[in-house]
């Protein structure tokens, strides 16, 4: 049951890192929080810049659970706006539902407000399409077997067998494990792009193929906060895709006639 005392506490999407790819309803939130946690490792500080002055601010990174859950619920229940500040998306390896598990427990109502994933800024950033009449018209969000346990039918050797666009996250460190689990499936010049700290001034961009995108990688420096994208679906001009039914001029639809 919900405490009528305690004030909403918002989890927001701080998006990929760009201060700007927050939500106009997440920057709001921001604006009037009189307590912000988020989490230090993976959101851009520059985010902070909405908060106002005096806003009491706390950085997970260092954080445990029951640390970072004192914090929100004793603020909540004072009475004061809250805001947990994701990176990305709060729904996508956000570890949203242990935390508002807890909030349920104690009373306090929350609210979710979605942010740009990295997979859609990686996207962007290679001004690419993750789908391609023709080619795939599925996305598939994973990350490799690490800490985190992955079911093993949910393998990336298992979901490579699919041949649509897979997001792999978390992953950029066991780049030749990818690889190897991925040609279960795809052929070895199937495109791949890893995806570096995407919107972040420091942002990398790495294209290859299964043969040889983990040597680009690893000459690169890259192991950690990027995101792996493979599939025909971001390959170049030669991709073997077909324009969408949506613009075809003899295409009708309930808005245009043929």
């Amino acid at each position: 049951m919900a405490n009528d005392a305690a004030s909403t506490v918002s989890f927001v999407g701080s998006g990929p890192g760009d201060p700007e790819l927050i939500t106009v309803k997440g920057m709001r939130l921001l604006e009037k929080a009189d307590v912000v946690v988020y989490a230090g490792s993976l959101v851009k500080e520059k985010v902070l810049k909405y908060c106002r002055e005096g806003t009491e601010i706390h950085n997970s990174a260092g954080m445990n659970l029951d640390e970072i859950m004192s914090v929100m619920v004793k603020a909540a229940k004072e009475g004061k706006s809250v805001v947990r500040l994701h990176t990305g998306d709060p729904s996508l390896y956000g570890a949203l539902r242990e935390q508002a598990d807890i909030l349920d427990t104690e009373g306090v109502p929350y609210e979710v407000v979605p942010g740009v994933s990295s997979a859609f800024a990686s996207a962007a950033a290679l001004k690419k399409e993750l789908t391609m009449p023709g080619v795939t018209q599925t996305v598939i969000f994973t990350r490799l077997e690490g800490r985190t346990p992955v079911p093993e039918r949910e393998r990336l050797s298992a979901l490579a067998l699919h041949n649509a666009t897979i997001c792999v996250f978390l992953s950029a460190s066991m780049i030749d494990k990818v690889v190897e689990e991925l040609g279960n499936g795809y052929p070895p010049d199937t495109p791949v792009a890893v995806v570096y700290r995407a919107t972040w001034e420091d942002e990398k961009k790495v294209t290859g193929t299964l043969e040889d995108i983990a040597s680009k990688v690893k000459a690169e420096g890259i192991s950690r906060h990027a995101l792996i994208i493979v599939g025909r679906a971001i390959g170049g001009a030669g991709s073997s895709g077909r324009t969408s039914l949506l613009y075809d001029k003899d295409f009708k639809h309930g808005y245009r006639k043929r």
